[in-house]
């Protein structure tokens, strides 16, 4: 399964700059145990699907999961052996802008550490640094 948003204003969007800190979604709002951004940069639409399927596979159906993000910002790709110029390639692929910070997904309903090891799992999968972060119950 392929994410990718069902209508767009703009087939083609500028690459834009990837830098700052995210303000909001810096904090677990659905879950217990989250894992955080620590660069910015861009999560492919596939990379976000290898993530699900590995906590899906791991968890066995325990608990819950939040994913935090979605790709809606499309890149293009010119085919291999081409020329420059003549225009902007064709649409390739769909990301997820991230910036550091941002916590990409979010678990609920299992204990910590059965929760660091499926979130250790899904890092592994994803092209940014990131950290295991749980909520603070005031323990």
């Amino acid at each position: 399964m392929q994410l990718l948003p069902r209508k767009v204003k703009f087939r083609k969007a500028q690459k834009g700059k990837s830098r700052g800190i995210s303000c909001r979604g810096s904090k677990l709002h659905f879950g217990e145990f989250g894992l955080k951004a620590l660069e910015n940069g861009l999560i492919q639409g596939k990379h976000i699907e290898a993530c699900r399927v590995v906590i899906a596979r791991k968890s066995h159906g325990a608990g819950k999961l939040y994913i935090n993000i979605f790709p809606h910002k499309p890149v293009t790709k010119k085919p291999a052996e081409t020329r420059m110029g003549k225009g902007k390639g064709d649409l390739d692929h769909w990301v997820a802008v991230v910036r550091r910070g941002k916590v990409i997904f979010e678990m609920s309903g299992i204990p910590e550490d059965f929760a660091r090891v499926i979130l250790r799992l899904a890092a592994f999968k994803l092209p940014l640094k990131t950290k295991f972060i749980t909520r603070n119950l005031g323990l």
